[in-house]
């Protein structure tokens, strides 16, 4: 007896049920093929001129010049005729040849130019119309090549500012176990404070990333659409995690390792973003600046043991959520120096907004289990710890930013 899928009608067998859905997506490839074909819109369009749009993807910085991947971003093909570095024309190369890109297709401009180092230079494309595409070079760095110095010194920043930070914050549970009833109240509502001010700030930095994204990638869709992936996936995550452990000491350490996931991929997209600031030349990580996100990120191990206040977990236990949240951060270093896409940034950054939005519900929902979300709220010592978290995250970010 020939097997019947689940929902179709008795009798109906594989091949007639596949046939079926096939045709519609056949008929519409034809039509898409037809409108190819003849091209109605460029009969539309007549004789107006073409709509060129250029993207510079990255930029390398080399001993034997500049380096550009642009992307045709517009509908119709862009011809790059000309170069002008610091307002001067430069000869160049490209790939493919001849400098004609068609759309979405990435091309590579070469300018033997002698750059110098942290120096600002200014680049502009011309097109064959006459069109021009202007990009900055803010700082100009000499772009790193895989090795391993390079994986070392990426390693360091990440251990600098990830790692070792929520491995400091983590020696703030022996303090945060003898608080009383009201003094953990407080502690959580300051890792509250603390999440929501990481949240609003990976949102902005995502935002900006979307911004500075090619239209046809839609930045914005695709950094809400990772925001709400991550936020569902680890509502579903915890559901799975509380369906196995049933007593209380187990739910705390639950909401515990949500939050170092949440805080782990905030960190990736942070580790992502010094990588590649790094690798591109448009900023200079000096001292002042690992010290800034030393000192911002501590409070991410605060987050991470305020939920196992009442508890006593091993230590074993306390490393693994410290990994967690912090070794990301080489990860992302890693990727954004040496791979660079800016369309990772934007997913990465999403993904930690919605995880970072989740672990603050998961919080918010343990903490007011027994007296609801509006009456914990309203507790003063709640919203004293709520203000605080967020001062703190605001005078660390000064140093940062």
């Amino acid at each position: 007896m020939t097997p019947v899928a689940p929902g179709s009608r008795p009798g109906t067998s594989r091949a007639v049920l596949w046939t079926l859905g096939l045709v519609p997506l056949v008929l519409l490839g034809g039509l898409l093929a037809l409108i190819a074909s003849f091209g109605p819109g460029d009969e539309i369009r007549g004789d107006a001129p073409p709509v060129e749009m250029l993207a510079v993807q990255a930029v390398r910085l080399t001993p034997a010049g500049i380096e550009l991947t642009v992307l045709n971003d517009g509908p119709d093909p862009v011809t790059v005729a000309q170069v002008m570095v610091d307002e001067a024309y430069w000869a160049f190369t490209m790939d493919p040849r001849g400098g004609s890109l068609r759309h979405l297709e990435h091309g590579a401009v070469r300018i033997p130019y002698p750059w110098v180092e942290g120096e600002a230079h200014e680049l502009r494309l011309i097109s064959s119309t006459g069109v021009t595409f202007d990009h900055s070079i803010e700082v100009a760095v000499a772009t790193p090549r895989p090795s391993g110095r390079f994986f070392a010194v990426f390693a360091l920043i990440g251990l600098y500012v990830g790692v070792i930070p929520v491995a400091l914050g983590l020696l703030w549970y022996p303090w945060v176990r003898r608080l009383g009833s009201q003094g953990l109240d407080f502690v959580l509502a300051l890792t509250v404070g603390l999440l929501l001010f990481l949240l609003v700030d990976t949102l902005h930095e995502g935002i900006e990333a979307a911004e500075g994204l090619p239209a046809s990638y839609q930045g914005m869709a695709l950094l809400i659409f990772a925001a709400g992936t991550a936020y569902l996936a680890i509502e579903g995550f915890g559901h799975w995690l509380r369906r196995r452990r049933a007593s209380g000491a187990q739910a705390a350490t639950t909401i515990a390792l949500l939050v170092a996931v949440g805080i782990g991929l905030h960190n990736f997209g942070e580790g992502l973003a010094i990588g590649a600031a790094f690798a591109l030349g448009e900023v200079a990580l000096g001292t002042l600046l690992i010290l800034g996100f030393t000192l911002h990120n501590t409070t991410e191990g605060l987050a991470i043991v305020a939920p196992l206040a009442a508890e006593r977990p091993g230590l074993s236990l306390l490393v693994l959520l410290g990994t967690i949240a912090g070794v990301p951060t080489i990860a992302g270093a890693w990727l954004g120096g040496f791979v660079y896409s800016p369309v990772w940034a934007v997913l990465f950054l999403g993904l930690g907004a919605g995880a970072i939005a989740q672990v603050v519900v998961q919080i918010v929902r343990s903490a007011a289990r027994d007296r609801g979300v509006a009456a914990y709220l309203q507790a003063t010592a709640v919203m004293a710890g709520l203000l605080l978290g967020v001062g703190i995250m605001y005078a660390t970010g000064m140093l940062v930013g």
